[in-house]
Protein backbone atom coordinates (compact mmCIF):
# COMPACT_ATOMS: atom_id res chain seq x y z
CA UNK A 1 0.00 0.00 0.00
CA UNK A 2 1.39 3.48 -1.11
CA UNK A 3 2.03 5.60 1.54
CA UNK A 4 0.28 9.04 1.92
CA UNK A 5 2.44 12.20 1.19
CA UNK A 6 2.63 14.68 4.18
CA UNK A 7 1.59 18.09 3.40
CA UNK A 8 4.46 19.92 4.39
CA UNK A 9 3.20 22.56 6.89
CA UNK A 10 3.61 23.36 10.39
CA UNK A 11 2.63 21.16 12.85
CA UNK A 12 0.31 22.63 15.04
CA UNK A 13 0.53 19.56 17.91
CA UNK A 14 3.06 20.12 20.27
CA UNK A 15 3.29 16.55 20.81
CA UNK A 16 3.61 15.26 17.32
CA UNK A 17 5.55 18.38 16.38
CA UNK A 18 8.77 16.95 18.86
CA UNK A 19 8.46 13.34 18.18
CA UNK A 20 8.47 14.57 14.23
CA UNK A 21 11.51 16.84 15.04
CA UNK A 22 13.54 13.76 16.74
CA UNK A 23 12.48 11.47 13.80
CA UNK A 24 13.87 14.00 11.22
CA UNK A 25 17.18 15.01 13.26
CA UNK A 26 17.65 12.31 13.17
CA UNK A 27 17.45 11.09 9.57
CA UNK A 28 19.00 14.00 8.75
CA UNK A 29 22.43 13.22 10.82
CA UNK A 30 22.50 9.62 9.47
CA UNK A 31 22.47 11.13 5.63
CA UNK A 32 25.13 13.61 6.62
CA UNK A 33 27.35 10.71 7.83
CA UNK A 34 26.50 8.70 4.78
CA UNK A 35 27.56 11.50 2.45
CA UNK A 36 30.99 12.10 4.08
CA UNK A 37 31.88 8.70 3.96
CA UNK A 38 30.10 8.07 0.58
CA UNK A 39 31.73 10.94 -1.32
CA UNK A 40 34.95 11.73 0.98
CA UNK A 41 33.37 15.62 1.99
CA UNK A 42 33.44 17.62 4.99
CA UNK A 43 29.84 18.01 6.57
CA UNK A 44 29.65 20.06 9.28
CA UNK A 45 25.31 20.45 10.42
CA UNK A 46 23.95 22.67 13.19
CA UNK A 47 20.68 22.05 13.97
CA UNK A 48 18.12 24.76 16.63
CA UNK A 49 15.30 23.35 18.24
CA UNK A 50 12.16 25.41 18.78
CA UNK A 51 13.12 25.31 22.20
CA UNK A 52 16.68 26.37 21.30
CA UNK A 53 18.22 23.39 22.07
CA UNK A 54 21.30 22.93 20.22
CA UNK A 55 22.81 19.41 18.01
CA UNK A 56 25.59 19.21 16.25
CA UNK A 57 27.38 17.09 13.66
CA UNK A 58 30.55 16.96 11.91
CA UNK A 59 32.59 14.65 9.82
CA UNK A 60 35.85 16.64 11.49
CA UNK A 61 36.34 19.46 13.89
CA UNK A 62 33.62 21.29 13.88
CA UNK A 63 36.00 24.61 14.69
CA UNK A 64 38.46 23.86 11.96
CA UNK A 65 35.27 23.92 9.70
CA UNK A 66 33.37 26.79 10.52
CA UNK A 67 36.77 28.82 10.55
CA UNK A 68 37.69 27.47 6.87
CA UNK A 69 34.14 28.89 5.91
CA UNK A 70 34.49 32.09 7.75
CA UNK A 71 37.99 32.11 5.62
CA UNK A 72 35.85 31.27 2.58
CA UNK A 73 33.30 34.14 3.37
CA UNK A 74 36.04 36.29 3.51
CA UNK A 75 37.41 35.60 0.10
CA UNK A 76 34.58 36.00 -1.46
CA UNK A 77 34.22 39.09 -0.50
CA UNK A 78 37.10 40.43 -1.80
CA UNK A 79 36.93 38.59 -4.84
CA UNK A 80 33.38 40.82 -5.06
CA UNK A 81 35.18 44.12 -4.81
CA UNK A 82 38.11 43.35 -6.93
CA UNK A 83 35.99 43.78 -9.91
CA UNK A 84 34.72 47.01 -8.74
CA UNK A 85 38.28 48.20 -7.56
CA UNK A 86 39.70 47.28 -11.49
CA UNK A 87 36.52 48.95 -12.63
CA UNK A 88 37.23 52.08 -11.06
CA UNK A 89 40.33 52.18 -12.43
CA UNK A 90 39.45 51.43 -15.87
CA UNK A 91 37.33 54.30 -15.70
CA UNK A 92 39.76 56.84 -14.21
CA UNK A 93 42.18 55.51 -16.93
CA UNK A 94 39.37 55.91 -20.20
CA UNK A 95 38.90 59.68 -17.93
CA UNK A 96 41.85 60.61 -18.16
CA UNK A 97 42.35 59.73 -21.80
CA UNK A 98 39.13 61.51 -22.72
CA UNK A 99 39.81 64.54 -21.18
CA UNK A 100 43.39 64.68 -22.85
CA UNK A 101 41.81 63.70 -26.32
CA UNK A 102 39.31 66.78 -25.69
CA UNK A 103 42.23 69.03 -24.91
CA UNK A 104 43.94 68.19 -28.09
CA UNK A 105 40.95 68.34 -30.27
CA UNK A 106 40.22 72.06 -28.39
CA UNK A 107 43.32 73.13 -29.36
CA UNK A 108 43.60 72.53 -32.84
CA UNK A 109 39.81 74.53 -32.95
CA UNK A 110 41.43 77.34 -31.68
CA UNK A 111 44.22 76.94 -33.87
CA UNK A 112 42.25 76.59 -37.18
CA UNK A 113 40.48 79.78 -35.89
CA UNK A 114 43.50 81.65 -35.92
CA UNK A 115 43.90 81.40 -31.96
CA UNK A 116 47.19 79.88 -30.44
CA UNK A 117 49.45 80.06 -33.17
CA UNK A 118 52.81 80.94 -31.10
CA UNK A 119 53.87 77.36 -30.73
CA UNK A 120 53.44 76.47 -34.10
CA UNK A 121 56.40 75.86 -36.71
CA UNK A 122 56.42 77.18 -40.23
CA UNK A 123 55.87 72.94 -41.43
CA UNK A 124 52.92 72.97 -39.11
CA UNK A 125 51.64 76.51 -40.31
CA UNK A 126 51.65 75.15 -43.87
CA UNK A 127 49.87 71.83 -43.03
CA UNK A 128 47.11 74.17 -41.19
CA UNK A 129 46.98 76.38 -44.28
CA UNK A 130 46.68 73.20 -46.36
CA UNK A 131 43.45 72.43 -44.11
CA UNK A 132 42.33 75.62 -44.16
CA UNK A 133 42.11 75.61 -48.04
CA UNK A 134 40.76 72.27 -48.68
CA UNK A 135 37.71 72.76 -46.09
CA UNK A 136 37.45 75.96 -47.69
CA UNK A 137 36.75 74.23 -51.22
CA UNK A 138 34.53 72.13 -50.01
CA UNK A 139 32.20 74.72 -48.47
CA UNK A 140 32.01 76.34 -51.51
CA UNK A 141 31.43 73.07 -53.69
CA UNK A 142 28.30 72.37 -51.20
CA UNK A 143 27.61 76.31 -51.31
CA UNK A 144 27.46 76.05 -55.35
CA UNK A 145 25.42 72.72 -55.00
CA UNK A 146 22.86 73.94 -52.94
CA UNK A 147 22.71 77.13 -55.11
CA UNK A 148 21.78 75.04 -58.00
CA UNK A 149 19.50 73.07 -56.28
CA UNK A 150 17.75 76.18 -55.14
CA UNK A 151 17.87 77.28 -58.84
CA UNK A 152 16.19 74.14 -60.27
CA UNK A 153 13.36 74.30 -58.08
CA UNK A 154 13.00 78.32 -58.44
CA UNK A 155 12.41 77.69 -62.57
CA UNK A 156 10.07 74.21 -62.00
CA UNK A 157 7.78 76.48 -59.96
CA UNK A 158 7.86 79.24 -62.49
CA UNK A 159 6.59 76.99 -64.90
CA UNK A 160 4.09 75.41 -62.76
CA UNK A 161 2.90 79.17 -62.46
CA UNK A 162 3.02 79.81 -66.04
CA UNK A 163 1.02 76.39 -67.26
CA UNK A 164 -1.86 77.41 -64.00
CA UNK A 165 -1.98 81.09 -65.83
CA UNK A 166 -2.85 79.19 -68.98
CA UNK A 167 -5.01 77.12 -67.42
CA UNK A 168 -6.94 79.98 -65.69
CA UNK A 169 -6.86 81.82 -69.09
CA UNK A 170 -8.14 79.24 -71.16
CA UNK A 171 -11.14 78.60 -68.59
CA UNK A 172 -11.83 81.74 -68.11
CA UNK A 173 -12.28 82.33 -72.05
CA UNK A 174 -14.33 79.43 -72.33
CA UNK A 175 -16.87 80.49 -69.68
CA UNK A 176 -17.11 83.97 -71.46
CA UNK A 177 -17.75 82.44 -75.24
CA UNK A 178 -20.09 80.06 -73.39
CA UNK A 179 -21.66 82.71 -72.16
CA UNK A 180 -22.09 84.64 -75.51
CA UNK A 181 -19.83 87.09 -74.53
CA UNK A 182 -16.83 87.92 -76.54
CA UNK A 183 -13.94 89.08 -74.90
CA UNK A 184 -11.90 92.13 -76.15
CA UNK A 185 -8.56 90.60 -76.76
CA UNK A 186 -5.24 92.64 -77.70
CA UNK A 187 -2.16 90.37 -78.67
CA UNK A 188 1.48 91.25 -78.64
CA UNK A 189 4.31 89.13 -79.00
CA UNK A 190 2.27 85.66 -78.40
CA UNK A 191 0.59 87.54 -74.89
CA UNK A 192 -3.22 88.24 -74.67
CA UNK A 193 -5.02 90.52 -72.47
CA UNK A 194 -8.80 90.33 -71.90
CA UNK A 195 -10.84 93.16 -70.78
CA UNK A 196 -13.02 91.85 -68.04
CA UNK A 197 -13.99 94.76 -66.60
CA UNK A 198 -16.13 95.53 -69.74
CA UNK A 199 -17.15 91.60 -69.65
CA UNK A 200 -18.42 91.77 -66.39
CA UNK A 201 -19.91 95.59 -66.99
CA UNK A 202 -22.29 94.18 -69.66
CA UNK A 203 -23.61 91.24 -67.64
CA UNK A 204 -24.58 93.49 -64.70
CA UNK A 205 -25.98 95.90 -67.10
CA UNK A 206 -30.35 95.11 -67.53
CA UNK A 207 -32.07 95.65 -71.37
CA UNK A 208 -33.46 99.55 -69.87
CA UNK A 209 -29.61 99.78 -69.23
CA UNK A 210 -28.46 98.90 -72.22
CA UNK A 211 -31.33 100.74 -74.23
CA UNK A 212 -30.35 104.18 -72.04
CA UNK A 213 -26.78 103.75 -72.51
CA UNK A 214 -27.49 103.42 -76.78
CA UNK A 215 -29.40 106.23 -76.12
CA UNK A 216 -26.41 108.34 -74.77
CA UNK A 217 -24.22 106.97 -76.96
CA UNK A 218 -26.43 108.31 -79.87
CA UNK A 219 -27.04 111.41 -78.06
CA UNK A 220 -23.17 111.68 -77.76
CA UNK A 221 -22.44 110.65 -81.28
CA UNK A 222 -25.35 113.46 -82.52
CA UNK A 223 -23.40 116.05 -80.40
CA UNK A 224 -20.37 115.04 -81.91
CA UNK A 225 -21.29 115.85 -85.56
CA UNK A 226 -23.53 118.91 -84.84
CA UNK A 227 -19.91 119.99 -83.42
CA UNK A 228 -17.98 119.22 -86.57
CA UNK A 229 -20.37 120.98 -87.93
CA UNK A 230 -20.14 124.22 -86.58
CA UNK A 231 -16.32 124.22 -86.43
CA UNK A 232 -16.58 123.71 -90.30
CA UNK A 233 -18.70 126.81 -90.24
CA UNK A 234 -16.48 128.82 -88.37
CA UNK A 235 -14.29 128.01 -90.21
CA UNK A 236 -16.32 129.01 -93.51
CA UNK A 237 -16.90 132.28 -92.01
CA UNK A 238 -13.90 133.75 -92.03
CA UNK A 239 -11.96 136.68 -93.52
CA UNK A 240 -11.41 136.20 -97.08
CA UNK A 241 -7.94 135.98 -98.04
CA UNK A 242 -6.69 138.76 -99.58
CA UNK A 243 -5.58 137.89 -103.72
Amino acid sequence: MAREKIKIKKIDNVTARQVTFSKRRRGLVKKAQELSILCDAEVALIIFSATGKLFEFSSSSMKDLLARCEAQHNNHEKSDQLPSLELQLENNTNHMRLSKEVANKSLQLRQMMGVDLRGLKLDELLHLVKKLEAGLTRVLETKEKRFRIEIAALERKGAEMIKENQQLKQKLMMKLYSKGKKPVVMGYSDKYVIDINNTVMEERMSSNDQSAATNVCSCNSSNASLADDYSDTSLKLGLPCSS
